[in-house]
């Protein structure tokens, strides 16, 4: 990993997105200083610009574009040795049979630092500059995590799984343990006082956390200033589930709300199935939803309505949930929201039909999106001055890579040229095309 250059400005085609339907393309430059990004201009303003004279150049060639960093709302770090397993089996099954033996492993910290490393450099490698991860029940080996994103520069959110309901595998602990534990584990996060990392409170689900570990969990994210996370309709019989344990509840988002899990910092996975009521709840507290679109239809749990979502002004940004997801691409996970909204539309039979996303779209959900679930929107996500330079520097047409370049031109001006170079990268782009990855100005690929 290379050290921070203190003044550099890449010069080139950069492509950004400021609101859903709000794509921008400038043919220009951005400055970079101490991670920091001070400027940004057309190429003209660069020629006649004597402030940035001492800066380094980086000059993009033509078939290059500069990006933001991919943003993983939803993750599941343990899970990757699992990757592409299982995935034929509904959910509660596959947590019994696959999760949870895997996830016991992580006791050991020697385990837990042999995973980990590969798992944040592969996401790296996909250009995901941030990411929201949960880790498992182990205090050590979830900070085996933290020291992992540390190690390689990552921007992340960091959860040590949090669950005390009884279970087959053995896969729980103590309320009072489990509190102690994630106390303890915020803290020690804090102390790192590293400005990329973050602790996550992380109750896993209200399948395997009462209302008396919520609760505490609740209150130590409050006491604490924490993001919190974890799941929420993804599957029926899940939701059933959920309501036979808590009769008292009308709704699964109740049953968080009666645990004031529910809050302006809380990013919920999932969401498949959230009654109008449910919508208005979550959005009148304020909570953020993570779309994960691949584990949605690998273990057949539906279809999550992200139109709806986004039109009732909840938040949303996409996951890879893996190793339900069975890709830890973002790029994947947009073209599979795309896919997902696509079909929607298709079995759409009311009279008001919910057109699906588009490229120009899922680019949005990928970046500023879920940044801003995230609540990161005023560090990362978009190119803004004032913002940490977290980027990606595509080569659309890499040597080896899966777009090949024809003797071909389409009709049409600069900025047509450049918005089908960046559409072709969305739809068959993979991390051959991502050649450079910058977090906060350091260079972490490349």
């Amino acid at each position: 990993m290379s050290v921070v250059q203190q003044k550099v400005v890449f010069v080139g085609t950069i492509a950004s997105t400021s609101a859903l339907d709000r794509l921008t393309i400038l043919k220009g430059f951005i400055a970079v200083e101490n991670g920091k990004i001070i400027k940004i201009g057309s190429t003209e303003e660069l020629n006649t610009s004597k402030e940035l004279l001492d800066f380094t150049k980086i000059i993009l060639d033509e078939n290059q574009l500069l990006i933001p960093g991919f943003v993983d709302c939803h993750t599941h770090a343990p899970q990757f040795p699992n990757i592409g397993l299982g995935l034929d089996r509904p959910l509660l099954e596959w947590l019994d049979k696959y999760t949870f033996p895997l996830e016991s492993k992580y006791v050991d910290v020697n385990f837990a630092k042999s995973i980990y490393g590969q798992v944040v450099q592969r996401l790296i490698n996909n250009g995901t500059t941030t990411a929201c991860y949960f880790g498992s029940l182990h205090l050590d080996g979830t900070l085996a995590l933290v020291d992992s994103a540390i190690k390689y520069g990552q921007r992340a959110l960091v959860g040590k799984v949090s669950m005390n309901i009884e279970n087959d595998a053995g896969y729980y602990n103590d309320t009072a343990e489990e509190l102690r534990d994630v106390e303890c584990f915020v803290q020690k996060v804090l102390e790192y006082k590293n400005d990329l990392v973050s602790p996550v409170v992380t109750p896993r689900f209200a399948v395997s956390c009462n209302a008396a570990l919520m609760t505490g969990l609740s209150d130590i994210a409050n006491r604490y200033g924490c993001r919190i996370q974890s799941h929420i309709s993804e599957n029926l019989k899940e939701i059933e589930h959920v309501l036979n344990i808590n009769p008292d509840c009308k709704s699964y988002s109740e049953v968080y709300d009666r645990s004031h899990i529910l809050n302006d910092k809380c990013i919920m996975a999932h969401a498949v199935y959230l009654c109008e009521e449910e919508m208005c709840l979550l959005q009148s507290r304020g909570v953020s939803v993570a779309h994960c679109p691949a584990s949605n239809t690998r273990l057949r749990s539906g279809l999550c309505p992200v139109r709806r979502l986004i039109d009732a002004g909840l938040t949303v940004g996409l996951g890879t949930d893996v190793s339900g997801g069975d890709s830890s691409s973002i790029l994947d996970a947009m073209r599979r929201a795309m896919d997902v909204s696509a079909h929607l539309e298709m079995l759409d039979t009311t009279s008001v039909t919910r057109p699906a996303f588009n490229w120009r779209e899922v680019f949005y959900l990928a970046t500023l999106g879920g940044a801003t679930a995230l609540r990161l929107e005023d560090k990362v996500g978009s190119f803004e001055v004032g913002k940490d330079f977290d980027a990606q520097v595509i080569d659309v047409f890499a040597n080896g890579g899966q777009i090949d370049k024809y003797d071909y031109k389409m009709e049409g001006n600069e900025h047509d040229r450049v918005s089908q170079m960046l559409q072709r990268f969305i739809y068959l782009g993979d991390d051959r095309n991502i050649t450079q990855v910058y977090i906060k100005g350091r260079k972490v690929k490349g």
